[in-house]
């Protein structure tokens, strides 16, 4: 017997084959389980508190998930789908992640059976062909001018979320929006940046109802001499400036020295000179409205409050872009170089307000706005921050219609057609494949199957109901309506889905699936490579950590 040949370092761990298999499904069901009360209308909230001891309080999967600290790495890939989802399409994250679960879930039948993986990915990714090739055939197209049926859509949509109760106010908010930042890039492309150009500002106070897109844009600031500055400016002429009025400093010490007495008179005139010039080439232009991103100073305040000017300073960079894309206006590097047409004309009305104890400028009643403010007034802070999470996915719902304008049925009915027809056509499979396409098949059934829990309905009747439906083919939108479980016809209770976000899905699952499956080896333990010298202090601690996991009670 030769001697046993140490490769690993002895502080490594290494665990392989099925082993890894089964601790990575395990770790996937723990995260999906964790968010599937969340999925549907009929959906439970979850409350996280952090570190800091803020509360988080949604049902937004994503939300959910990117505030939870996950040790399994298998489940730290599960949180990056739903981050995926939400960066890429912005909503179905709860779906996402409820769906990758159980594509691992059926899996685990065939690992015990000795299945290689690759023969599962195969007939994985072919059954996620198959789906999306279903769904173009069901998806039907819609006019994105008509707007009750996009507030329908978007009502659906958000329709799981905790904002579904104030009927179609957010709905309303998200479509105003993406259609006021909508701008046509040509061949009928529409490019809808609603990260740039919609701000949501979030005002405690007041009532939800009082939540509005503004014409315009509003920030938190005010006038820079509030008692000599007009408040309110109807049809303002705008100038945007990106360089302070202020006069410049040398970069470091700068030492002058002065002989005369006169001399330092002069020098500060000179400096007087500097401000008074660069304002009288901003007044060339009769603004009423100075707005820079920088420093303004006393002097250059009184030379503008003089002339009836209203001047607000250091704004932020991102604030000033979205005032201009409201109003017209240029921003302007230098005061020098300005021109007419850098002017803005465009807004109808500014004025400074107060809301709660703080001020807040208006820019409102533009013509054309290519950028907006959504103002949102709510009760507490928290209820502000689940407002602006689901108006994000709103906004996002309705940006990917206005992008690719196709609709499928929503309640379930989408995943139940797809698992009717996969069904089907798994019989033609040849070889092993069959078995794990046909596993992928009924695996779709897992989001009416949620939905169906939630509602809190006989779940094995509604569902074998539903199959039954969907195998005759006779109509491709029956699915659940998740508020009363009942089973419906998905066109008539207008519960939709947007086509963009179903694709991105599937694709999402089926592959992080595939992926997790394929992981057959997990070494922990890799410790950083160290300075020398602080090498031996911390050896000792991972070796215990490697012994923690093992024994379960170490004696103290």
């Amino acid at each position: 017997m030769h001697a046993p040949v140490l490769v690993l370092k002895d502080t490594l761990k290494r665990e392989s084959g099925n082993k890894v298999h089964y601790a990575n499904i395990q770790a996937s069901k723990a995260v999906a389980d964790i968010i599937r009360t969340t999925l549907g209308p009929r959906s439970m909230l979850k409350m996280l508190l952090d570190a800091a001891g803020g509360i988080v309080v949604t049902n937004d999967g994503n939300a959910i998930l990117r505030e939870l600290d996950l040790a399994h790495p298998a489940a730290k890939s599960m949180i990056e789908l739903s981050r995926t989802q939400d960066e890429e399409v912005g909503d179905g994250t709860t779906s996402v992640i409820v769906l990758a679960g159980e594509m691992l879930h059926v899996a685990e039948a065939f690992i015990d059976n000795n299945y290689h993986p690759t023969v599962i990915c195969r007939a994985y990714n072919k059954a996620l062909e198959d789906a999306i090739a279903v769904l173009e055939k069901i998806a039907m197209t819609v006019d994105v001018k008509d707007r009750a049926t996009m507030l329908g859509l978007v009502k659906s949509c958000i329709g799981t979320k905790f904002t579904s109760q104030f009927g179609n106010l957010i709905a309303d908010l998200a479509i105003d929006a993406t259609t006021t930042v909508g701008v046509e890039v040509g061949q009928g492309i529409r490019e809808v940046d609603i990260k740039k150009y919609v701000k949501v500002e979030k005002v405690p106070g007041g009532q939800l109802e009082d939540s509005q897109v503004l014409k315009g844009v509003m920030f938190n600031k005010d006038v820079v001499a509030p008692g000599k500055m007009r408040r309110k400016i109807v049809n303002p002429r705008i100038i945007l400036l990106d360089c302070p009025l202020e006069y410049k400093k040398g970069e470091n010490q700068t030492n002058a020295e002065l002989m005369r007495e006169e001399d330092w008179s002069v020098l500060l005139k000179m400096e007087e000179e500097y401000i008074e010039n660069l304002c009288m080439q901003i007044l060339k232009f009769k603004p009423d409205l100075v707005i820079t991103e920088k420093g303004l100073s006393d002097l250059a305040c009184h030379y503008l409050s003089k002339a009836g000017v209203s001047a607000i300073r250091r704004l932020r960079k991102t604030d000033n872009n979205r005032i201009a894309k409201a109003c017209g206006a240029v921003i302007v590097n230098r005061p020098d170089e300005l021109q007419e047409f850098d002017v803005g004309t465009g807004a109808g009305l500014f004025e400074v307000r107060k809301i709660g104890d703080e001020f807040f400028a208006f820019i409102v009643d533009c013509k054309d706005p290519k950028a907006c403010t959504v103002l949102l007034r709510g009760a507490s802070k928290d209820l502000l921050n689940e407002v602006e999470r689901n108006l994000q996915d709103a906004m996002s719902v309705a940006r990917n219609i206005v992008k690719n304008p196709k609709l499928v049925p929503g309640g379930g009915a989408t995943e139940l057609t797809v698992s009717a027809i996969l069904k089907q056509k798994s019989s033609s499979v040849e070889g092993i494949e069959k078995w794990p396409y046909e596993a992928a098949a009924i695996a779709f059934e897992a989001i009416p199957r949620t939905l169906a829990q939630n509602c809190g309905v006989n779940v094995i009747r509604t569902m074998t109901s539903l199959r039954g439906t969907h195998a005759n083919g006779e109509n491709a939108w029956v699915g659940i309506d998740g508020n009363t479980g009942a089973i419906a016809d998905m066109k008539e209770r207008k519960i939709w889905d947007s086509y963009t976000v179903k694709v991105q899905a599937f694709k999402t699952a089926i592959e992080a699936a595939c992926m997790l499956l394929r992981i057959d080896d997990i070494v922990s333990g890799i410790k950083k490579k160290q300075a020398p010298g602080a090498g031996a202090s911390s050896k000792p601690k991972v070796e215990e950590e490697g012994e923690a996991e093992n024994e379960a009670l170490i004696p103290e």
